[in-house]
């Protein structure tokens, strides 16, 4: 009769090596913390929604290359006294099958301050590092902002790559409508 231990070590192993891949993806900062994070020398945080219209929601698709999912956005306003300190937007897609959000961080003129993945629910070598990620700092809407223009493919994840290219093109037309609103 053979010992259960002997099946024991190989059953362990095969979840050891499985499991890290499987825990890993999933929720990395709450909105809280991101908001925090975005506007950190802001008195207060405003959620400011925009109403588009038909013809803003094909200005946004014009300007970014991407139609708006809906007609309603959400954005967030760093306030210090009556002074704007930025914008932000929280956006989600899909990358390949699965969910990613980005918080993506304006300045009062409209350039990207930084871009953050709050959740990423791709295997993590999809993931986009840090360093990629700072490729958007202080770029504006232009027909450039785009994988293969200013920002670097991704060996590996290039769907990752476009899927947050998409989401910063289209969050910085957006952008640009609120800020012309106020």
């Amino acid at each position: 009769m053979k010992y259960p231990g002997n099946y024991l070590l190989p059953l362990l192993l095969m979840i050891g090596i499985n499991l890290p891949v499987q825990a890993w993806s999933g929720l990395l900062i709450t909105k809280d913390a991101a908001l925090k994070l975005a506007f950190p020398n802001a008195e207060r945080v405003e959620t400011v929604n925009l109403f588009l219209t038909e013809a803003q929601m094909k200005e946004v698709k014009r300007r970014s290359g991407v139609r708006p999912d809906s007609p309603l956005y959400t954005f967030y306003r760093g306030m210090k006294g009556q002074k704007t300190t930025g914008y932000a937007a929280i956006e989600a897609a899909t990358v390949r099958t699965r969910a990613e959000t980005v918080l993506v961080v304006f300045d009062p003129a409209g350039r990207v301050r930084f871009t953050e993945i709050l959740a990423f629910f791709e295997p993590p070598e999809y993931m986009p590092s840090k360093r990629w990620l700072d490729q958007f700092r202080q770029k504006k809407l232009s027909i450039d902002l785009r994988v293969g223009g200013e920002i670097h493919a991704i060996s590996g994840a290039t769907l990752s790559a476009q899927a947050i290219t998409r989401q910063v093109r289209k969050s910085a037309a957006l952008c640009a409508i609120l800020r012309a609103r106020d």
